[in-house]
């Protein structure tokens, strides 16, 4: 071709002084060619730049990258499925169902899921116009498209009424129903569907399996005001029960659905209008196991995070990798604002702040886990069983220890020198005075958070060298998102009953909160606290004014400058300890090691409690995806080890006969060294005769009875009730 093109060029390109003999016809034809062939050669030398190589650009790289990634992956998985299976490496792992099912168990108790915030999908019932053409599609969960079509308008239909928490006039959001609520949060990504999928291999489907879905939004009775939840659970429970020769059934909440399902427990026993009216003896009835997964009993310190600046470790990451992205004059984008507008209008929320206060989470120089490490790795992941928990004690080691501790207790401080200075140092702070300084920022315009309702002065003098702890918490968000709160408040409690028998205590806004509520009466009742251990997990933050103090901006950021020493705590302004990467140890596992163990008068059945810990392992290659052992709050879910426990409970089996406790955390020495009192208040004097003479009786044998172990060492905790004459260590 270029051979062609190079003739023509010497063709038509020199001009021929040669008499032409033709007629002018044939002139002018010859002059057309010519010209015809000056255009061949500008196309040839406009071909010519253009095939010339250009500088490689970023986007090139971008998508060089993600091709051999994507390429890779799909050799990967193409000689993964034509190789041998009896490869060394690429065996498939016989799943719990088809272990269980080639043991011979099949499916006995009916069961009951219950997702947590944010797992279970949302559909549209009624909208705006901008959501035309949306009924009945999901808004939250699959593939989350409307996000990229109309964020605005997405936005403003997952919120909810800012007076009332229900739903805003004009717009329906609700739950979808049926086992499809939770199985997958997104295509590939996996909830409930690998449990779904092992129990279905014991012979459960939707007659003796239920999935609990409700709109995780909501205040817990808002969710029964509005939908009816708990009330067509309860009656599920009973439809269940009876339809599958009477038995109990086996109930297994996930992450915030723990503290809902806890709130179930009290409302379905409690006479209306706000209770269900089923009876003290419902649950006893009804109900052979709650299964809590990844549980959230005592809250969670990154909703902390979420409520002031609508972060957390990863956005307090790439915003000091990256601060343009989130806070560019230019861009506007304004995400953590809108994100922080939509958030503190779900009451849910609120559920999962801290409980408890500084009894459980510590104060400003103590805290139960400050006299361990974050070395993670270093955690054995071989656990210990029932035997070996009566055995430790609070004088069992830890198994990592710091040089100096950390004031865990202080969930928040403004600037690392706060976070560190004794509690002596720090200046103190009244909101009485701070809530008469609050006034209106007129020349915002449109409020977009609460932040715009203050002062700037009222702002920086709360964070102006300050240490929060659970306690002070409470006043902080008070101030800074009093709409909120008075709203929410109405609906959650976060505090310690002194008194359960209280009457006060019967109002729906204490259920939820396991330090203001008693378990059921139902004493061959079992509850478990299954959660993953081993991976750093959010306790405390090291927060700093933001830099821009324009209007409609959130004034405060996690300080991801701040950094500890190498294998510390303190990373990006974040302090980790032991948990599940979202919810700490203490949270998940006090209430089954300590406070609900044995006869308390949180527990005054004294219903059996067990504590299974699972190891994080990472995924040891791209094949196994999210792990097959993981101990990630969610990826837990997959967890074979937690998944077999599950169904052989579902098949019948104890929490004795799966082995009782496997430790393999501090929880113990943690729960040890939290002070709460486990006995009630009201003991006659017979109950401290009885009392003494067994304690006398005790010592003259040589053995010392302690209120957590007995003289055999096992771990029962004193119960003195005032119907008990004879207490028990």
């Amino acid at each position: 071709m270029g051979s062609i093109l190079r003739f023509r060029k010497l063709c038509y390109a020199k001009r021929l002084n040669i008499q032409s003999y033709e007629s002018k016809k044939f002139d002018k034809k010859n002059d057309g060619i010519v010209s015809s062939s000056e255009a061949v050669m500008e196309e040839l030398k406009k071909r010519k730049l253009r095939k010339q190589p250009q500088g490689w650009r970023c986007i090139d790289s971008c998508c060089w990258a993600i091709g051999h990634l994507c390429t890779a992956w799909w050799l990967l998985l193409f000689f993964y499925h034509i190789l041998p299976t009896n490869l060394p490496g690429l065996q498939v792992p016989e799943s719990p169902g088809q272990k269980l099912r080639r043991e011979g168990q099949t499916a006995l108790h009916p069961v009951v899921l219950v997702p947590g915030i944010v797992t279970g999908g949302l559909e549209l019932w009624e909208g705006r116009p901008c959501a035309e053409g949306l009924f009945r599609k999901r808004l939250w969960g699959g593939s989350f498209a409307e996000i990229f079509k109309r964020p605005i308008c997405w936005l403003e239909h997952l919120s909810l009424d800012n007076e009332t928490g229900l739903d805003p006039p004009g717009i329906r959001i609700r739950a979808v129903p049926g086992l499809v609520a939770a199985d997958y949060f997104a295509p590939g990504y996996f909830v409930w569907a690998i449990l779904i999928e092992n129990l279905a291999k014991i012979g459960y489907e939707e007659k003796n399996m239920y999935m609990a879905a409700y709109d995780w939004r909501l205040s817990f009775q808002n969710a029964e005001i509005r939908d009816k939840s708990l009330s067509r659970l309860k009656s599920k429970i009973e439809l269940m029960y009876e339809t599958n020769g009477y038995k109990k059934v086996v109930v297994v909440p996930h992450s915030m659905g723990v503290i809902y399902f806890l709130h179930f427990l009290k409302w379905v026993e409690s006479p209306p209008p706000f209770g269900g009216g089923g009876g003290p003896g419902w649950c006893a009835k009804h109900i052979k196991a709650v299964m809590n997964i990844g549980p959230t009993f005592l809250g969670v310190p990154k909703t902390v995070s979420n409520i002031l600046s609508s972060e957390a470790k990863d956005v307090a990451f790439l915003r000091s990798m990256a601060p343009g992205v989130f806070d560019s004059e230019i861009l506007r984008l304004q995400t953590l604002e809108h994100v922080m507008r939509v958030f503190r209008t779900w009451d849910s929320v609120i559920s999962l702040l801290p409980k408890g206060g500084e009894t459980i989470w510590g104060n400003l120089d103590w805290s139960p886990e400050d006299h361990c490490g974050c070395d993670f790795a270093n955690i054995k992941a071989s656990g210990t069983n029932s035997s070996d928990f009566k055995t430790n004690n609070s004088d069992a080691k830890c198994s990592f220890q710091l040089k100096e501790r950390v004031k865990y207790g202080r969930i928040i401080s403004f600037g690392k020198i706060a976070a560190e200075l004794p509690s002596s140092q720090l200046p103190t702070l009244s909101f009485k005075e701070f809530l008469l300084k609050k006034k209106a920022n007129s020349f915002c315009g449109e409020v977009w958070t609460e932040y715009d309702e203050l002062s700037r002065e009222s702002i920086r003098e709360v964070a102006d060298n300050k240490a929060y702890t659970a306690e002070t918490l409470l006043n902080l968000i008070r101030h800074l998102a009093p709409k909120m709160m008075q709203r929410a408040e109405d609906h959650f409690s976060h505090g310690i009953a002194n008194d359960l028998d209280d009457p006060k205590y019967a109002h729906y806004k204490y259920w939820s909160n396991p330090l203001e509520t008693k378990l059921p009466n139902a004493p061959d009742m079992e509850i478990y606290c299954l959660y993953g251990v081993g991976i750093p997990t959010e306790r405390s933050y090291i927060y700093k004014i933001s830099p821009s103090d324009r209007c409609k901006s959130i004034p405060y950021r996690i300080d991801g400058s701040a950094d500890g020493t190498h294998n510390g705590c303190l990373k990006n302004g974040v302090y980790f300890v032991d948990g599940d990467e979202s919810v700490p140890v203490i949270s998940a596992g006090f209430m089954c090691a300590k406070a609900w163990r044995g006869k308390t008068r949180f527990n005054p059945s004294g219903m059996a409690t067990f504590n299974r810990e699972y190891h994080h392992k990472p995924p040891s290659s791209l094949l196994e995806g999210r792990g097959l052992e993981s101990g990630a709050h969610v990826d837990i879910m997959g967890n074979v080890g937690l998944i077999e426990d599950v169904l052989r409970v579902a098949a019948g089996a104890t929490g004795e006969e799966l082995g009782g406790d496997r430790i393999h955390s501090d929880v113990v020495r943690m729960s040890d060294r939290i002070n709460l009192r486990l006995v009630s208040l009201l003991v006659t004097i017979g109950d401290v005769i009885s009392l003494l003479v067994i304690i006398s009786g005790a010592g003259e044998q040589g053995r010392v009875c302690h209120p957590l172990t007995n003289g055999s060492g096992s771990r029962h905790h004193l119960a003195m009730t005032s119907n008990a004459a004879v207490a028990r260590c």
